[in-house]
């Protein structure tokens, strides 16, 4: 617990040195590819108290983008680390080109590695007359943290509310006179497997990690519009591999799960149904794939070519409504096992209950009103929110990571680590879901 909080602690004042030279670069590492922006900050706004701009207009401009095919990683979790290893080096070398500079710090995500979120309380008695930093501290530490395992480390631990003498919902008690202070903390741990793997093939590009972050949680800064991160709403981040859940209210993620599905299982779904190699299933989905036939797509004709090559003898066509068919019932059970998540969150007690669906296989024509049929909730496909310098190429659902990564290597959020903790105070550990919480607390 000690040695994860102090390497976090490690990172974070690595992103500090990182602002200070002014130039970072952001890693998303997918399933099916790796994207690479460069970052130039300009000074304002980088602070640390707690969260800046939410629109990401201030602070930093995108001076680099490079994305290249992503290898050796399934389900969002690296399993090759030599294929990794190159791609990651591709991407960065191609954005540091751009940028025309060089880049030492990188800020990662990943999606997969078995996200689990947990609710945390905490509650003490303010030592003087107003809250200080170390009244904060101290009410961090009293949160009781699970006992999760050794294979486990804990990705995210944010303080979402604080209350004091019962006024409820401050975001930044300090300065403010009180003498109890109470404080609701989530928590989200990965398997350990999955960071040290990252955290290895970035130190073998050369590279200093000063940050790691889960894409479900970046991808929702950045597909959320601020009403939804404040009144409450689902990130769906359908990747190549993966499909990221996150919940956010307040301006807080209160939850994150995973599914081990995403659009390349649609791929080889029509590799298989249709007797085509990837590339063209993947290429065939692109242009033709679809989730609602309509009488027109019987006549709608597609050709695929097989396995041999050899087009004269080997030309085939299928109907549209054949590719639909395959591609639904898999589209369908990402979402119903993206249903089952939410449900067991608890998503349907929140004040709003938005959907915002994002990343690149959000973009699969009508998978909107499919996934609004089996969610039962408003749906709407959201794209990054626009960032200075973000090349044409790079502001689509695809980039939802990359982008929200970007917000916030600018704008943290307070975390566990960014204070003091007295050190004869290391969470205790007892077990309570973040899903019975916040039922109970919001």
């Amino acid at each position: 617990m000690i040695e994860l909080y102090e390497s976090q602690r490690a990172m974070r004042n690595m992103r500090r040195a990182a602002m200070q030279r002014g130039v970072v670069a952001i890693l998303d590492v997918g399933t099916s590819k790796v994207a690479c922006l460069v970052l130039r900050f300009d000074g304002t706004e980088a602070r640390d108290d707690g969260i800046g701009s939410l629109a990401g207009q201030s602070g930093f401009r995108v001076i680099g983008a490079a994305t290249t095919r992503s290898r050796g990683v399934r389900f969002g979790e690296i399993s090759a680390m030599q294929e990794t290893e190159r791609a990651i080096r591709t991407a960065v070398q191609a954005a540091q080109k751009m940028a025309g500079i060089r880049v030492d710090h990188v800020i990662a995500a990943f999606a997969g590695a078995d996200p689990r979120s947990y609710g945390l309380a905490g509650q003490v008695d303010v030592m003087g007359v107003t809250v200080d930093e170390q009244d904060v501290a101290r009410v961090l530490s009293a949160c009781d943290a699970p006992d999760f395992g050794h294979d486990r480390e804990v990705l995210h631990a944010q303080p979402v509310n604080f209350a004091l003498d019962h006024r409820s919902g401050l975001i930044d008690p300090r300065g403010q006179i009180g003498t109890e202070l109470s404080c609701d903390m989530h928590m989200l741990t990965v398997q350990a497997q999955a960071v040290a793997n990252l955290a290895h093939c970035v130190k073998r590009c050369d590279l200093e990690l000063a940050g790691l972050a889960s894409s479900a949680y970046v991808s929702g800064i950045a597909a959320l519009v601020e009403d939804e991160q404040e009144l409450g709403a689902a990130c769906i981040d359908m990747g190549g591999g993966a499909t990221g859940i996150s919940i956010f209210i307040k301006k807080h993620m209160i939850y994150a799960d995973s599914v081990r599905m995403g659009g390349d299982h649609v791929t080889s779904d029509i590799s298989m149904g249709l007797q085509v190699p990837m590339a063209t299933a993947e290429r065939i989905k692109t242009f033709y794939g679809g989730v609602q036939a309509t009488g027109m797509d019987d006549r709608e004709m597609i050709e695929c070519g097989g396995e041999t090559g050899d087009w004269e003898h080997d030309r085939r066509t299928v109907s549209r409504t054949e590719l639909i068919g395959i591609m639904r019932p898999r589209v369908e059970e990402i979402l119903e096992d993206v249903r089952a998540r939410l449900d067991a969150a608890g998503f349907d007690h929140l004040p709003s209950q938005q959907i915002v669906l994002t990343g690149g296989a959000s973009q699969i024509p009508g998978l909107d009103g499919l996934a609004s049929k089996i969610l039962g909730q408003q749906v709407r496909l959201g794209r990054p929110l626009r960032v200075h310098g973000l090349p044409q190429a790079a502001t689509g659902p695809g980039f939802a990571g990359a982008v929200g990564l970007s917000l916030f290597a600018a704008h943290p959020q307070d975390e566990w680590w960014d204070f003091e903790l007295p050190v004869d105070r290391y969470p205790a550990r007892s077990l309570k879901r973040a899903v019975q919480w916040f039922r109970d607390n919001w």
